[in-house]
Order: structure tokens, then sequence, then C-alpha cells
């Protein structure tokens, strides 16, 4: 989903809301700049709107994605994981269409992006995000987040050995080498404390290990992907698809007959909706967008 030209990047910001203030009423106002002074203060003006919004994004997926594994870790309590990802995403998804519709964005998709927003969607958002909920049904949320870290490891090995992407840096060795330090700097008090995990909390960790795997491949799918929908739109699309894989998975197997809709789970989902999802979702997806993988994937080294 790479942007293409000025004018994308230009309808982009005009209706990424959370950026809408960075328009200057002043200019707005005036007409009689010269073409000359448009073109010196154009360029800077929007490098440094595009340098706040990766700086925001990245603050937002920080801190929303680190409250989401306790409110998946709840919502698990009483809700099969797939109906987890059902409620979400074909709540989160369908809205969020509806949304950029009524702000005129174009959501019909071409059959070219939609078997590619298929193939992130389910990667992203029916194996990966869903192995992270499973997991979590045998393992507490700081211990999951701590195994999803995984994902700039596996992200690294994806770039490297599968699209040949060349070597990795010194100091992405040393990014590296710093954040598996910090994972064993959080996980020292249970090492040390003589706690052993039993067998549901191996088996926990290994899914959690796997859905790490396929959210990298998503991630980077979303990054190299040649996908001409709007950024947003194609979020959406992705949630939807996602939503309905995971319904079919969950009618399949049965998960819905043992589906308790208590009040802590509908509160969780409610907040992974908005926080997790139109939120922290839509800021990950921006930053794939501008930002290499490698780097987005940081933040698993901070949600612990």
């Amino acid at each position: 989903m790479r942007l293409r030209s000025a004018v994308t990047i230009v309808h982009l910001d005009a209706g990424f809301a959370p950026f809408a203030f960075l328009a200057s009423p002043k200019c707005a106002r005036t007409s009689d700049i010269s073409s000359y002074s448009m073109t010196q203060a154009g360029p800077r003006t929007t490098a440094q709107q595009h340098e706040f919004r990766v700086i925001l994004c990245f603050a937002l997926v920080y801190i929303l994605w680190g409250s989401t594994y306790l409110a998946m870790r709840v919502a698990v309590r009483d809700l099969p994981p797939f109906v987890v990802g059902t409620s979400r995403y074909l709540v989160s998804g369908p809205i969020m269409l509806l949304a950029c519709a009524l702000m005129g964005r174009k959501i019909r998709i071409s059959r070219h992006d939609f078997w590619r927003l298929l193939v992130i969607g389910v990667a992203l958002l029916s194996v990966g995000n869903m192995g992270i909920v499973w997991g979590e049904r045998y393992v507490e949320s700081s211990l999951a987040a701590l195994v999803v870290a995984l994902m700039p490891i596996w992200v690294v090995a994806i770039e490297a050995w599968v699209y040949r992407a060349g070597r990795m840096t010194r100091q992405g060795y040393m990014g590296l080498t710093a954040g598996l330090l910090g994972l064993l700097v959080l996980l020292w008090p249970r090492i040390i404390s003589g706690t052993h995990l039993g067998h549901l909390e191996l088996l926990g960790c290994g899914i959690l290990a796997c859905g790490s795997l396929a959210w990298s491949f998503g991630s980077v799918f979303s990054h190299r992907f040649d996908v001409h929908a709007d950024i947003f739109v194609g979020a959406g699309w992705q949630m939807t698809l996602g939503g309905l894989v995971n319904a079919m998975i969950a009618g399949v197997s049965g998960q819905f007959q043992h589906a308790r809709w208590t009040a802590p789970a509908i509160e969780s989902i409610a907040y992974l909706v908005v926080f997790g999802s139109w939120i922290g979702y839509s800021a990950f997806i921006f930053l794939l967008e501008h930002v290499p993988t490698p780097k987005v994937a940081t933040y698993t080294y901070v949600n612990p």
C-alpha cells in the first residue's frame, strides 16, 4: 500500500483527524502568497507534519497495544478465542469502512487489492492475533507480551532470508541485543524464583510464538505488497475480512456455543475495538507504510 504521489499524501493528511489541526489557518486565508513562498515552505511543513505523525503513531502503538494484552486476557475468560476475534473485527472493520465512506474515501477495492488484503488480514488477525488471544488462555498477559517480543527477530529473519533485503547493520544487531537483554531483565525474577512453567503454560508459549511468527509475516506483507487502496480503507477491509475468517473458524469449531457474554467480556471487546483496532491498528498500519518493518516491530519491546 505504497503512497504513489504527493496528491495521495495530501488527501491522507486531510482525512487523518488527529493531525487536522496542523493545517495553517493563516496560510489558508491568505490569497496573495507567491508561488515561490509556497514552494519553499510546502516541503518543510509536510516533512514536519509527517515526522509528528510517525512519532504520534509510535506512541499510540507503544502505549495502547500494551494495555490490550490485559483486555484480551479478560475477554478469553468467558469467550473462546475466535469468538473474541469475530466480535472485535466484525464491529471495528465495517464501522471503519462506513466512516471512510462518509468522509468521501473510496472504499470499493479491486480484485487485485482484495486478495492481498485478505492475505494480510488472515496473517495478522486470523492467525497472528488469534494466536496471541488463544495463548493467553494458558499464560498471564505479562508473560504473553514477553513471548510476543520475539517479533523483531522474526521480522529480521523474514526480511533477510525470504526477501533477501541484505544484512543487518551493526546498529541493528545492537538494537536487537538491547531488546533481548531488556526482556531478560523482565523475566529474571521468574527465573531466579525457581518457578517452572507447567505443560499448559508451555503450550501457551508455543502458540504465542507461532502467532508472533504469523504476525511478523503479515507485517512484512503489509509493507511490501502493492495495494492501491487508501491505507485506512485497507485497514478496514483487513479487519472485516479477518473477522469473517474468524467467524467461519468459530462456527466450524463450535466456539459460539461456549461463549458467555458477561459484562467484563463485553467491556473488554469494546476496549479492543476502540483502542486496539480503530486507534492502535490504524496507527500500526500507518507506520508500516512509512517506516521500515523492523523499526515498527520495536513496539513489542515496549509493550511488556
